[in-house]
């Protein structure tokens, strides 16, 4: 049957690519046996699964994938793996019409090991001819240019015919990691011809899309297109990316809690243009305090220059002009923002003041200045403990208001929103509910947090993502199996690893996961 199979195609595709061929069709089983789980664009299965990145981007490129990775995910009892490439590692002398044979028979093992060991492969164009979310980008762009829309689809097909006749239940296709800045009639456009490209080869391949914004966004007309669609479970970035060396800014969010007031804590002169009006305001804290109390705010990033006052009920009780220059001084780094032509300086320190007894408000404002980010509040009353609220630095948002909750052993610090599982619900499962009544299947193609990120806050964040994936009926996959968001070999100093199979295993992580597979 295997035989028949590449005779009848050999007849039917192009010389080119009969060598191409005959190696993939080594991969389709007469009567695939398999307890993988059927895959259609209308609902996508539970996978679970991890990513492997020996093609991620060319200048990292490993060569093959690992065995003994699709072994250890098989012996864990996982299903998924998503193989995210840059085409770059299997073209020609940066040729992007020429293929590397020997680069595709590397995805061809990696594909048979799939079947092998029972684990559904997902192919990704992280970076594809025209569209990536890396730098540095594309020379033409997939979304106005016809020549990278061409040769997208061009590689697409390529692969379509390569494994043509492998069933669903065993491999997909994910066009486009984190499509991004590009309006949803613009993005169906750029698609069309790479999806009419991969049907005219293969047409009952499984195709899923990233959603828009970086995969927060579900692309309803896709149900039409019998498309699928990821969704990521990133968010909160100042969680998941926390200190994350390639995330512009990362390196200045506040050490992240979770679950957590939401708050935010960048500041505006009353004369900062374009901001919306709720942005421009003071932070308060509403009372009482009956007892005196020290107020500690930590002062992270200021522009050009920021003249801040607290007030406790109308009273003066601190006040301080922050003026950002050149060399050294009270700041921690100075930073010159050549495009607006002043100093954005890290201050990265704390300052104090008292709140004098029985007042009932407090307010933290600008009076003059460009702009400052307040990252954490701690509050101090009477002998009690200090309690800490991490504020966020996101631009344009209103600042944070709170109240205080006095107790005879401190007391506790409550905004009007909290940040919890309740909230991801809401904001990041709501959303593509919508998308799954229009008949299109959604899974969460990526999610993870980095290894800078306290563990145990880390683990309390996935495991409200992963029961509410599990409600929603999603499967996903983790950023990555090893590397700094994995379970093996992930480099956090706050982890006792378990010796595995060469690896080094945070066992904590993988009984998470295990609990919700």
């Amino acid at each position: 049957v295997r035989m028949m199979k590449s005779l009848i195609l050999a007849c039917l595709v192009p010389l080119g690519f009969v060598l191409a061929y005959s190696r993939a069709a080594e991969l389709v089983a007469a009567e695939p046996s398999s307890s993988l789980p059927q895959a259609t664009p209308d609902r996508l299965p539970l996978w679970r699964g991890f990513h492997l990145l020996e093609k991620f981007n060319r200048p990292r490129n490993t060569g093959g994938f690992r065995e003994s990775d699709f072994q250890i995910i098989h012996q864990l009892g996982f299903n998924f793996v998503r193989l995210p490439m840059d085409y770059r590692t299997w073209i020609v002398d940066d040729d992007w019409t020429q293929f590397d044979e020997q680069s595709l028979r590397e995805i061809d093992q990696a594909v048979a090991w799939g079947e092998q060991y029972d684990i559904h492969v997902m192919l990704n164009f992280h970076r594809a001819p025209g569209y990536t979310v890396a730098r540095p980008g594309e020379r033409l762009s997939l979304w106005t240019d016809a020549e990278a829309q061409r040769v997208c689809a061009m590689h697409w097909a390529m692969f379509a015919k390569r494994y043509r006749g492998i069933p669903n239940e065993r491999l997909s296709f994910n066009l486009l990691n984190e499509p991004a800045g590009v309006e949803p009639e613009v993005y169906l456009r750029a698609i069309e011809p790479i999806v009419a490209a991969i049907r005219a080869e293969d047409p009952e391949r499984l195709i899923v899309s990233d959603g828009l914004q970086w995969g927060q966004q579900p692309v309803l007309e896709l149900a039409d297109w019998r498309v699928a669609q990821a969704t990521r479970g990133y968010t909160p970035m100042d969680i998941s990316h926390y200190q994350a060396s390639w995330v512009s800014g990362a390196d200045r969010y506040p050490t992240p809690t979770w679950p957590r007031v939401q708050a935010y804590g960048t500041l505006y002169a009353p004369n900062k243009a374009g901001m919306s009006p709720g942005s421009i305001a003071p932070l308060i804290l509403h009372g009482p305090f009956p007892q005196q109390t020290t107020l500690r705010i930590h002062v992270m990033t200021v522009s050009n220059r920021a003249d801040l006052v607290a007030r406790a009920d109308d009273r003066m009780i601190w006040e301080k002009s922050f003026v950002c220059g050149p060399g050294t001084g009270e700041w921690e780094k100075a930073e010159y923002r050549e495009q607006w032509g002043v100093y954005q300086n890290v201050f990265n320190r704390s300052y104090e003041m008292t709140i004098p007894a029985d007042s009932q408000r407090v307010e933290l404002a600008m009076l003059a200045g460009d702009w400052l980010q307040v990252t954490e509040i701690g509050l101090t009353h009477g002998d009690g403990p200090e309690l800490v609220v991490t504020l966020r630095p996101e631009w344009d948002r209103p600042p944070a208001e709170l109240t205080f909750q006095p107790t005879d052993d401190g007391g506790s610090l409550v905004g009007r929103q909290m940040e919890d599982r309740r909230w991801l619900w809401e904001t990041k499962i709501a959303p593509w509910q919508q998308a799954q009544q229009h008949g299109i299947g959604v899974m969460v193609g990526e999610f993870g947090c980095h290894n800078r990120t306290p563990h145990h806050v880390a683990l309390a964040w996935m495991e409200d993502c992963l029961q509410n994936w599990q409600e929603a009926g999603w499967g996903w996959a983790l950023w990555n199996l090893r590397g700094s968001f994995g379970i093996l070999n992930s480099g956090r100093q706050d982890v006792d690893y378990e010796e595995f199979h060469g690896h080094q295993l945070d066992r904590k992580m993988l009984d998470l996961l295990l609990k919700y597979r």
